[in-house]
């Protein structure tokens, strides 16, 4: 007996040992895995971040297209959607067959883990009781460690984290983040995660409107998206989950009965039923059918590049495929955007294997209004690859607007002559011989001192390059780059013959000044952003940096009336070289180009109201045959796509500013009926370019440095004060702070204000007013309060 007490003591000390050493083991692991577990307060901000389209508009709200994000190489289909935009019969129906007891449990479901802890104790694998809140943390807070991997170390996290999780967040809120973040499946060139895709991808409809039947149906593909393709294996699943719907009272018997009679057609399904609902056949007649294509086919697809890139160097990728997805506005105008892909797809007569690129912009505001990068053919997709954007080509004659219109500046008149005979200029880099020697086009020279004014209408290079080097070589460069043209490195003369790259919608830029009274502004893609709340991330109406001035109002006008002449002032038979671009009765102004071989074909242009620019060239570069010309290849794509933009549009005509004379030209035999313009001698110092030296400047030797892939370093990122679009200093709240990447050149209009007005609870420091009182003068302004403050190239063809 005595034996038999001290067994007993000796057996429930040992027991009571082992609970407390596996307490103890328990609470170590336990300790370890709360300081592994990830924030559950970031619930919110990671089921934005796993990827959500970006919405892109037209400047008339109407959708241009998605940005679709991507889960590593996998590009996805999700919108998030709240709760209030989707159908209460999909939301019962989700409960009913997911988790019954959602609203009565916090977070873990004891009837399921009673269920999994059996499996546990008979080796078997964790599956199956899983709550809402648990697939919602496996889905988002453990998908990067775990990637869907069933580990009791993972299901442990699992409920830890969904407890916190119940106590932070409303049942409500944890609903939609769930249903924002389910896989329902393969659509084709996207996987679909979402509700809002689903409801696309399977019916084509919003998950608002989804019926009783739809929510059944989309419901019974959350365990296996795979069931979409055996429609006969889903019916009984939708079945039965009805008749749990009518058991957990969110639906009655009728509306279940009239549910299973609904003759669904799922995408891509010929479903045949009888009268109860049953079905007597079932086929699957295009699998391919539930593809999201309109997610992925855009309109101007482009333009939708370029917004893509802006919106990536504004705000950086994360944002602009995470957190929610961007909504953006943007400058495309679908009349003009039209008019430019029609003239590009009825243009004809290009040279054997040549492309083109063609856009309008809106010389007032430098706003993209229309652009296509590619010569296009029916309703064939375009190739991905730009040319109006991307593609840096020599520009030709098209540069000698802006040479002429900088020696206007200088002082010089139309009327001005230079000597159209041969010349050279000493080259001791790259020439033959050691001089550079350039020609017109063809060969052909009058041997005439003429007017600067036909020289530019014949486009004669002789008389061009005797204009650039009186000017100087320097005084252009500093011009072309105000116009966002920088030349290029070891460039010289050749350069007023235009051996100078760029892109159209860059060249449509820098001639827009002349039509805005002389200012430049960089072409704009993007009028608006907010996120997925309506919270404003960028306006255009708010940007702090204003156009450059280029040149003053009178001498963009005099610039405007030399391209003016270009077009009106010869016949064809005459020479004229753009003939081709007028239509209508609307007022046109512009300038052909050629580049040596011939590689590129130009045409940039004017009314007052679009400004464009139109390139014809081969894709991977080339020469084309010698009897093409920029004025009837380009001209006419010009003049289409201008036509179709204007049409149903007042005609008016350039604004004429005050202090521009008009005469007639000196030597009517070869003008005959033109007048040009000049400058009133009382506005004489409206010509106020300075003249540069000729010398190069001196070249700059920096020590290679190693540098990261895909930085950019004409850019930085920079911290502002969202409500003033300004640096953030000292005194910005946190929580109006937001980073933003610019351009380095732009930092100064950034600058914060030198002199802010002060907030209005702020008050004067009793203090210094006492002081200043006892002084016997007024109360001098403290900081922060109101008051006074203190006192080498061939040489182009036309």
């Amino acid at each position: 007996m005595i034996f038999f007490v001290r067994f007993l003591k000796f057996l429930t000390s040992f027991v009571l040992a082992a609970l407390i050493a596996g307490l103890g083991v328990a609470t170590a692991y336990a300790t370890k895995w709360a300081r592994e577990l990830p924030d559950y307060r970031q619930l919110d901000n990671l089921t934005r971040s796993l990827g959500a389209e970006t919405r892109v508009y037209a400047r008339d709200n109407t959708p241009l297209g998605s940005l679709i994000p991507k889960v590593g190489e996998q590009a996805i289909s999700r919108t998030l959607v709240t709760l209030d935009e989707i159908s209460p019969f999909m939301i019962s129906a989700l409960i009913s067959n997911e988790d019954r007891r959602f609203f009565e449990h916090y977070g873990l479901d004891p009837y399921g883990l009673l269920r999994q802890f059996r499996r546990l104790s008979q080796g078997e694998n964790v599956q199956g009781g899983s709550t809402l809140t648990n697939q919602l943390v496996k889905n988002t807070l453990l998908l990067e460690e775990y990637n869907q991997a069933r580990t009791p170390d993972r299901k442990l996290k699992e409920w830890m984290l969904s407890v916190q999780i119940e106590r932070s967040f409303t049942k409500e809120e944890i609903l939609q983040d769930y249903l924002n973040t389910i896989y329902w499946g393969d659509g084709g060139p996207v996987e679909l995660y979402g509700i809002y895709s689903a409801a696309q991808a399977y019916f084509r409809t919003t998950p608002k409107a989804l019926t009783l039947a739809q929510s059944a149906y989309l419901t019974a593909l959350v365990p296996s998206a795979g069931r979409y393709f055996d429609y006969q294996a889903v019916r009984p699943v939708m079945k039965t989950l009805l008749a749990r719907m009518v058991e957990d009272q969110w639906i009655t018997q009728a509306q279940a009965d009239a549910a299973w009679r609904e003759k669904l057609q799922p995408r891509g399904w010929q479903v045949v039923y009888d009268a109860a609902g049953n079905v007597t056949s079932a086929k699957l007649v295009d699998r391919t059918a539930k593809e999201l294509k309109a997610v992925t086919s855009t309109r101007a697809p482009h333009f939708m590049g370029q917004v893509e890139q802006e919106l990536v160097r504004r705000f950086g990728r994360e944002t602009v495929y995470g957190s929610g997805g961007l909504r953006v506005y943007t400058t495309l105008d679908p009349k003009v955007q039209n008019a430019v892909e029609t003239a590009s797809r009825e243009a004809r007569g290009l040279p054997p294997g040549a492309t083109l690129a063609a856009t309008i912009i809106d010389p007032y505001t430098a706003e993209v209004l229309g652009m296509v990068g590619q010569k296009l053919y029916g309703s064939a997709p375009p190739d991905d690859w730009n040319n109006a954007a991307q593609g840096q080509r020599q520009i030709g004659s098209t540069i000698k607007p802006l040479l002429y219109t900088t020696a206007l500046s200088t002082g010089l008149r139309q009327d001005h002559r230079e000597e159209d005979r041969p010349v050279s200029f000493p080259c001791p880099v790259g020439c033959k011989g050691g001089v550079y020697e350039p020609k017109n086009f063809e060969g052909a020279t009058t041997y005439r001192n003429m007017t600067i004014r036909e020289a530019l209408d014949r486009s004669l290079n002789l008389v061009t390059v005797r204009l650039a080097d009186r000017i100087g070589l320097q005084t252009l460069f500093a011009k072309i780059r105000q116009l966002g043209i920088p030349p290029n490195d070891g460039t010289g003369l050749a350069a007023a013959l235009g051996a100078v790259e760029t892109t159209p919608i860059k060249m449509a830029a820098a001639y827009a000044p002349f039509v805005n009274g002389g200012t430049y502004r960089a072409p704009r893609y993007v009028t608006r952003v907010t996120n997925a709340r309506g919270e404003v991330l960028y306006d255009a109406a708010n940007d702090p940096l204003r156009p450059a001035r280029v040149w003053t109002p009178q001498i963009a006008y005099l610039g405007l009336n030399l391209i003016q002449g270009v077009v009106n002032d010869l016949t064809e038979a005459q020479g004229g070289l753009a003939t081709r671009a007028k239509f209508g009765e609307w007022p046109v102004a512009g300038k052909t180009g050629t580049s040596n071989g011939p590689k590129d074909f130009w045409f940039v242009g004017t009314t007052p109201l679009y400004t464009g620019a139109v390139w014809v060239g081969k894709q991977k570069g080339g020469e084309m045959p010698v009897y093409y010309y920029s004025g009837y290849v380009n001209a006419p794509i010009w003049r289409r796509m201008m036509e179709l933009a204007h049409t149903g549009r007042t005609v008016t005509q350039f604004n004429i500013p005050p202090g521009v004379v008009f005469d007639n030209a000196p030597d009517p035999q070869f003008l005959p009926n033109v007048k040009m313009a000049f400058l009133d001698p009382r506005y004489r110092d409206a010509a106020n370019t300075a003249t540069e030296s000729q010398a190069p400047p001196p070249t700059v030797y920096r020590e290679t440095a190693y540098s990261r892939g895909g930085e950019d370093p004409t850019t930085t990122i920079i911290a502002l004060d969202r409500t003033t679009n300004r640096l953030a200093t000292e005194f910005t709240p946190p929580q109006n702070i937001v980073k933003r990447r610019v351009y380095i050149e732009e930092l100064p209009a950034y600058a914060p204000d030198p002199a802010p007005k002060p907030l209005p609870d702020e008050k004067p420091d009793p203090d210094a007013l006492k002081a200043a009182r006892n002084e016997g003068g007024a109360p001098k302004a403290t900081e922060g309060q109101e008051g006074p403050p203190p006192a080498s190239t061939s040489p182009s063809s036309p």
